[in-house]
């Protein structure tokens, strides 16, 4: 039986600049996202407290 979720060869037929910027992109928004949240969470908290 053929193995079609053969993995060896993966990595020659990935794109590795878009896979690069997919991945920093993915980081900024996880960044900016926490920031987003944190500042709704700090914004809401001033307005129970003061």
């Amino acid at each position: 039986m053929e193995n079609t979720h053969d993995t060896d060869d993966w990595g020659e037929e990935m794109d590795s600049s878009e896979h690069s910027n997919t991945y920093n992109l993915f980081l900024g928004l996880i960044k900016w996202g926490s920031i987003a949240v944190t500042a709704a969470l700090l914004f809401l908290l001033f307005f129970v407290y003061f």
